[in-house]
């Protein structure tokens, strides 16, 4: 077979190996956009303008080199004329028209873009080169919202990094060094790991654990089934879907996954818990999941 090599990065970033699960493409791993249970992927946005660190989810400058160093504490209203925030717009009760919202902690009423989308243009165009870039003029707890006076910015111009590494034909579908530094992917990451494991289910974001087990098809076709978490999943436990609540006592708490996850989870196979799986031949003749 004639070896498969990817020309350009758009082909490298969609080339799935063979044997790899397709969770393994940047579009469909569950942390393709915040933070899942394989990395955050936030973090690479930390360090994207040279001499300056970002907070990963906001506009607000955390740290920087000696020559930026005040600005830490300001906040990053636009970039190459391009604006990192926007306005808060919704009814304040259902059926009342839009307004501005605002709160006491977000008082101009606006909300910073998430930075894949805010920067996707410019890294195409401007990757490697230096931007305009405006900031508050003073520190600013709070979110903060345009000025219309330029006199209230505060105007650095700041090399913007290129996201791809670089290799001898070009760009590589590998985050550039510069960018994050070994463990800054995982590091905001729940630990130990039956934390984000319990917390991420279907209703809330992308889960890679069972939910809805041991479903039967009803005759006007419903179902019935029960939450795989539910302690109690016998034959004869009524089929009954208990909702995710850490406080109910019918449900595998965190406390239970700390201490003995083993004995609490259960293999699913078509569907349905399986106490006993039969292993491929050359191992044992059975293993139990708990």
């Amino acid at each position: 077979m004639k070896k498969l090599d990817p020309k350009n990065l758009s082909a490298q970033l969609r080339y799935r190996a063979a044997g790899n699960p397709p969770g393994t493409l940047p579009s469909s791993a569950i942390s393709n956009c915040f933070p899942g249970l394989e990395f955050d992927f936030r973090n690479v946005w930390r360090r994207i303008f040279v001499g300056i660190t970002m907070h990963e989810a906001d506009n607000y400058v955390l740290d920087a080199e000696p020559r930026f160093k005040d600005l830490v504490g300001h906040r990053l209203l636009r970039v190459d004329g391009k604006p990192l925030v926007v306005p808060v717009m919704g009814p304040q009760r259902p059926g009342s028209d839009p307004i501005q919202l605002t709160t006491s902690t977000n008082p101009e009423g606006v909300t910073f873009m998430e930075w894949s989308n805010a920067l996707a243009e410019l890294l195409h165009t401007k990757a490697g080169k230096k931007v305009r870039c405006e900031f508050t003029l003073k520190e600013s707890k709070y979110p903060a919202a345009i000025p219309k006076d330029q006199k209230q910015l505060r105007v650095e111009e700041l090399e913007l990094r290129p996201f791809f590494a670089k290799g001898e034909q070009g760009p590589l579908a590998v985050i550039a060094e510069e960018l994050a530094e070994p463990g800054e992917l995982t590091q905001g990451l729940c630990s130990p790991w039956q934390n984000d494991y319990r917390e991420c289910a279907c209703y809330y974001w992308a889960a890679s654990r069972p939910d809805y087990v041991n479903v039967e098809q009803g005759p006007q076709g419903t179902s019935v089934g029960i939450n795989w978490l539910q302690k109690d999943r016998s034959p004869e436990a009524p089929q009954q879907y208990v909702l995710d609540n850490r406080e109910d006592t019918r449900l595998v708490s965190y406390d239970d996954l700390f201490r003995h996850w083993q004995e609490s989870l259960h293999f699913q196979v078509e569907g349905h818990d399986q106490d006993v799986v039969t292993l491929p031949e050359g191992g044992p003749p059975d293993a139990r999941s708990k």
